[in-house]
């Protein structure tokens, strides 16, 4: 099929590079690009580098208006990450790639929320993208479980994958049926998200997961103050596996212990 793209994110980034293997994609909206790093330069978004790659043509409004012209019999939407007016949305078919069981989830962060909240399942819902956030009625649907040994990066990644497969189902034919359940909402990671609490292991623990490898979680060790990437629990207490002190780069936590000594 002929479709348009509208993502941003790492995430959006790998579901439209897993698209672009299986259908024809006439463009992809994305966001502009915005200082990044250290020294603030102008950055592509992760979609466009994808994009530029493939030889697909990016379009990067600051705001997406209803002059917009996308091509394709729909466009999917994953990890776009600006509002998309009702006047462009009932122009034709968009479905919304979100990684949660909606209506469990709706939001900025769902799979850093259910993997702080110690959710043992998590999946992707494919549903038509509507004014309301995240609250579309549903096309697709699947759940898979999270283990002790995934964090968000493995989680988007096990996502990306999904939302491929449910959509070769999903576009040649849509149906939809409402969400059901009361739902809970995904806010976006701030500051206060990353501070550890390291006498509450099984928190922590589920803390780093959620924050790894792309935000990271931060304590204090050895009166230190460092981000925790990995840790495992053992005898229940937390046990740092790689860590980075301030300034620094990450590495093994033995290795780091040994350059304070």
């Amino acid at each position: 099929m002929k479709i348009s793209v509208a993502a941003t994110a790492p995430f959006g980034a790998d579901v439209l590079e897993r698209l672009a293997a299986r259908h024809d994609v006439a463009a992809v909206l994305t966001r502009p690009d915005s200082p990044a790093g250290r020294g603030r330069k102008l950055a592509a978004p992760p979609a466009k580098v994808v994009a530029e790659r493939l030889g697909i043509p990016v379009l990067q409004p600051e705001r997406p208006t209803a002059e917009l012209e996308l091509l394709g019999d729909a466009v999917v939407v994953a990890a776009y990450g600006l509002l998309i007016p009702e006047s462009l949305l009932a122009q034709g078919l968009w479905l919304n790639v979100h990684p949660s069981l909606l209506p469990r989830w709706r939001g900025a962060a769902p799979v850093e929320r259910a993997l702080l909240a110690g959710d043992d399942e998590t999946g992707v819902t494919i549903h038509e993208t509507v004014k309301e956030l995240d609250a579309g009625p549903i096309a697709a649907q699947r759940a898979f479980p999270l283990t002790g040994e995934d964090d968000a990066g493995t989680v988007y990644a096990r996502s990306a994958e999904v939302a491929a497969e449910l959509l070769d189902e999903v576009l040649p034919s849509p149906t939809f049926t409402p969400q059901e359940g009361e739902p809970t909402y995904a806010a976006k990671i701030e500051a206060a998200d990353r501070e550890l609490d390291l006498s509450r292991p099984e928190e922590s623990l589920n803390r780093i997961r959620a924050l790894s490898p792309h935000i990271g979680a931060r304590g204090e060790l050895e009166g230190r103050r460092v981000t925790i990437w990995k840790a495992r629990l053992q005898d229940g207490g937390l046990v740092p596996v790689e860590v980075q002190p301030e300034g620094g780069k990450r590495i093994p936590y033995e290795a780091w212990l040994r350059g304070l000594r």
